[in-house]
């Protein structure tokens, strides 16, 4: 725990923007939720007792996958993927988008305690807003179109987010702010060194566009891919447990 706040102290600006990050996700998942809840015509409670218990439950077992996170043989070891999005994705197509951006920030949160961080907060910040920009889409199509399509199209839609989002997000901020917190003191081109590194696994990356290309993108595909078939097949079943005295 001193540990992470040693790096809490160390990258107050950094944390600072990634707090303001998940308020603005919170804020967005709010206004979605509301809003289907105005078309569907029901007023519901935002967190009674037995969600705020299942969120819980579902951070805690999206905690656990994403501590067994693994590297990709077509992607720099910086990169790791994990599917803790599959309780999450769960949890928020019961519950919905704003209790999906709690369990993401929860596991987040979870995993500082337990593991700390080894990127300066940036693989943690990317962690969670990559997650979001899967689970979010993927709940609102769902909240307004509660039905077995509803969930298919809001699984496409989220893995397509995930893909063009997460992927951009990673080109325009991830990388250079990755690159400058850990290269700049060291390295006349910070950039060159990541993307070097990217070169090493697949030559064919030769900049941060194809570094994304070739690495990011088909990394994100894969995890939306998978977590939206698995959501597909357990979702129906277990929905009526889950469910049972939450939100209908």
């Amino acid at each position: 725990m001193n540990g992470l706040w040693k790096s809490v102290l160390e990258n107050t600006v950094f944390v600072l923007e990634f707090l303001g990050v998940v308020v603005g996700l919170f804020i967005l998942a709010y206004i979605i939720e509301k809003l289907a809840q105005k078309k569907r015509g029901v007023k519901e409670k935002m967190l009674p007792t037995r969600k705020i218990a299942m969120i819980g439950m579902f951070s805690a077992i999206a905690t656990i996958l994403h501590l067994f996170d693994f590297p990709l043989p077509f992607a720099p070891g910086f990169y790791k993927l994990d599917f803790s999005e599959i309780p999450i994705m769960i949890g928020t197509f019961a519950f919905g988008p704003v209790s999906g951006v709690m369990m993401e920030f929860c596991k987040i949160l979870l995993k500082l305690c337990i593991k700390g961080t080894s990127t300066a907060f940036v693989g943690d910040l990317a962690n969670f807003v990559v997650g979001c920009s899967l689970i979010i889409p993927a709940s609102a199509v769902y909240e307004f179109v509660k039905t077995k399509k509803g969930a298919l199209v809001g699984v496409i839609a989220g893995t397509i987010s995930l893909t063009v989002f997460g992927s951009a997000f990673n080109a325009i901020y991830l990388i250079p702010t990755f690159a400058n917190m850990y290269f700049a003191a060291s390295e006349a081109d910070p950039l060159a060194k990541i993307v070097s590194m990217g070169t090493a696994i697949n030559p064919a990356i030769t900049d941060v566009t194809t570094l994304v290309l070739y690495a990011v993108v088909p990394m994100n595909i894969l995890k939306g891919g998978v977590v939206s078939v698995v959501t597909m097949l357990v979702y129906k079943p277990l929905s009526v447990i889950i469910k049972s005295g939450g939100k209908s």
